[in-house]
């Protein structure tokens, strides 16, 4: 009875996450792209979306990463036999994948503060697909558990980046048909 509570708070703080991280790289990509605004427009832009950041950031995102990762380990020690199961491995190798995607995403929004934009709005669409691939290596790995075959699953994996990098790509030259 107490594992199916500590899931559901698992599942909803992993929502919360995601969420978190899905806009947070998104307002990213309008604070870069503020940089080619008029300079009054650009300072008042810029000061708004550090001050947005943050409270996403500092608020909502890295408290569900906390929670997230707190649950699933009082998940593992509730059910110690999980760890046996090598689709739990795979899952938490992703786990580990996606909390080093967020401490990146934490430093480029400390190097924005600073008045330091090393990725273009362009590269950070792309960036922001990491997290959606994440996502789907996650859910899948943990629904399909054993009766995944890892080999069809990596080559389907790597489908959907490849989908996912194309689709930013055709964007990017709709935008820029479109002139914005």
């Amino acid at each position: 009875m107490a594992y199916s509570y500590i899931l559901a708070v698992h599942i909803i703080f992993v929502v919360s996450w995601m969420a978190g991280l899905f806009y947070g790289v998104r307002l990213f990509i309008y604070h870069t792209e503020a940089n080619d605004r008029p300079e009054n427009e650009r300072i008042i832009l810029q000061k708004e979306y550090e001050k947005i950041e943050d409270k996403l950031w500092y608020i909502i995102t890295t408290p569900a990463m906390i929670l997230t990762v707190l649950a699933g380990a009082t998940m593992i020690f509730l059910r110690p036999g999980y760890l046996l199961a090598p689709w739990l491995h795979v899952k938490l190798a992703f786990v580990a994948g996606l909390l080093i995607y967020h401490f990146i995403c934490q430093r480029i929004m400390k190097q924005m503060k600073a008045g330091i934009f090393k990725l273009s709005s362009f590269r950070l669409r792309l960036w922001n697909e990491v997290a959606t691939i994440f996502l789907v290596a996650i859910v899948f790995t943990v629904v399909l558990k054993s009766a995944v075959d890892w080999a069809y699953g990596l080559v389907g994996l790597i489908a959907f980046s490849m989908v996912i990098m194309m689709a930013v790509k055709w964007y990017k030259g709709y935008r820029k048909r479109k002139g914005e």
